[in-house]
């Protein structure tokens, strides 16, 4: 089996960051082999300021899927961090990366949960974390989904690893 991609989607201050490390290092131990974390946020310049509108993650998004590319030429899997929050976000993502094995990964937890890691984090504009529960995209159709309030990032990378790469 060649190397995968692992799409991480879910609402701000849903703990995908975590998890993505927590990924990564469980496969380098049991597999020994390389996947790199691509994240939204290093194509993004957020802050506490300013709102991120869907045109802002529309416009980097290829961008990101470049950059996945280029890991999977190098013959390093890629653990994507992505918050999508319309359909054009998601069939770019899909288009461009449609000769690739994508496992979609919903990342989830009450919304109470994320305004409250939001605040606790003080990196963000408040109200993202709610805005992003409200308009993730797709709702449903995920081959996997993990609820972070419920599961250690630990704990969910285990269940990730165990349903792709056993």
């Amino acid at each position: 089996m060649g190397k995968q991609i692992f799409l991480l989607n879910g609402p701000s201050s849903s703990g995908k960051s975590t998890l993505a490390k927590e990924l990564q290092k469980l496969i380098s131990e049991k597999r020994n082999e390389k996947y790199d974390i691509i994240s939204i946020d290093d194509f993004l310049k957020m802050n506490t300021e300013d709102t991120i509108y869907e045109d802002d993650v529309f416009e980097i998004s290829g961008d990101l899927c470049k950059k996945v590319i280029e890991l999977l030429k190098t013959g390093s899997g890629a653990i994507i961090d992505h918050v999508i929050t319309s359909e054009r976000i998601f069939n770019q993502l899909k288009e461009m990366l449609c000769t690739y094995t994508i496992k979609f990964v919903h990342i989830t937890c009450p919304l109470n949960v994320l305004k409250k890691r939001e605040k606790e984090r003080r990196n963000r504009c408040l109200g993202s974390a709610e805005a992003s529960y409200e308009y993730l995209f797709p709702k449903e159709g995920y081959d996997l989904t993990l609820d972070t309030d419920s599961m250690s990032a630990k704990n969910c990378a285990l269940k990730i690893y165990e349903k792709f790469l056993r």
